[in-house]
């Protein structure tokens, strides 16, 4: 993919850096787009994808870590994050709140223009889809589909459905899973997992795939017994 392609957006409170950053990547030919609230990197984002996300982690109306596991359910954008904070403890919440990449203010140009040319893959179609039988999940999109047939899944339902397959064979307990698609301890809503899982079972039963069950555990998604 060249660079032409790739759109990267920059949440990014900073004035300065956000026009030396946007004006170093659109000189390699980027499509970029600015931020500087994170309500408004929700509107671009419910409007299109982008290939990168820059984000600080220090923004006016929130936390960059959070704003990550809010959105990356639904977005397959390379995550960079972009931070004064200098703790290896600040990387590590970064990497596990579902982001790619870690730069520490101040960094350099190239360094961030190299971080990016090895961030998006170069076949959009390899990046943006996970298949498994004929059950296929378009991260762009946040749609899942079984023979091409859309499954229309609620926005919930398609977080669920992709932490499952990305773990596929591996059991993932019901307080993980709803703190990852929900954003919050499961407390009382105990029940929300289970439903959900209920409502995926029937809507990918003919892909191929299936979400077992064990039983004090928690749910694993594997290949169907033929």
């Amino acid at each position: 993919m060249d660079s032409e392609s790739r759109r990267v957006l920059i949440v990014e409170d900073d004035k300065n850096l956000t026009l030396i950053n946007r004006r170093a990547l659109q000189t390699e030919g980027y499509a970029v787009l600015t931020a500087p609230t994170l309500a408004t990197a929700r509107e671009l984002l419910a409007r299109q994808s982008f290939d990168v996300i820059l984000l600080d982690v220090k923004m006016p109306d929130g936390n960059g870590f959070d704003f990550c596991r809010e959105i990356r359910e639904t977005t397959a954008a390379y995550i960079v994050f972009l931070t004064s904070v200098t703790e290896p403890a600040g990387e590590l919440e970064g990497l596990r709140a579902g982001g790619n990449d870690y730069l520490r203010k101040p960094y350099g140009i190239e360094l961030l223009r190299e971080r990016i040319k090895k961030a998006v893959p170069r076949e959009r179609d390899a990046a943006r889809l996970i298949r498994r039988g004929s059950l296929a999940l378009d991260m762009a999109v946040a749609k899942a589909f079984v023979n091409e047939e859309d499954l229309q899944l609620s926005q919930k339902e398609f977080g669920l459905l992709l932490l499952l397959v990305q773990n596929e064979g591996r059991v993932m307990r019901a307080e993980d899973l709803y703190r990852a698609v929900w954003g919050l301890p499961m407390n009382d809503d105990s029940n929300a997992v289970k439903n959900a899982v209920y409502r995926l079972r029937k809507k990918i039963k003919l892909g191929g795939y299936g979400i077992a069950t064990e039983y004090g555990e928690g749910y694993r998604f594997e290949k169907a017994e033929e």
